[in-house]
């Protein structure tokens, strides 16, 4: 008898995981990181290659969204208006 040997998660499953959305700001900006470094390294097929550079302008459309919120937020604490402030 022989045991199972682990199955690799298919390319809809890590797609899926790719387009997750972060848990916050510096956990896109770490995975952002990792994704230019990989790309920089120019050691990935050209289908990785791909994935890679759409998930980096995803995780880059995230980081600009989060701080323009965080900016808006700023400029109502400085007109005395302060606002609450959901986080997210």
């Amino acid at each position: 008898m022989t045991s199972p040997t682990p199955s690799k998660p298919s390319r809809s499953s890590r797609s899926a995981e790719a387009s997750a959305t972060p848990a916050s700001y510096e956990a896109a900006l770490e995975e952002l990181e990792q994704l230019v470094a990989q790309l920089d390294a120019g050691q990935l097929p050209l289908d990785q290659l791909l994935g890679r550079y759409q998930r980096g302008a995803e995780l880059l459309a995230y980081c600009r969204a989060r701080l323009e919120a965080v900016e808006q937020q700023i400029q109502v604490l400085e007109n005395g208006e302060p606002k609450p402030w959901d986080g997210q």
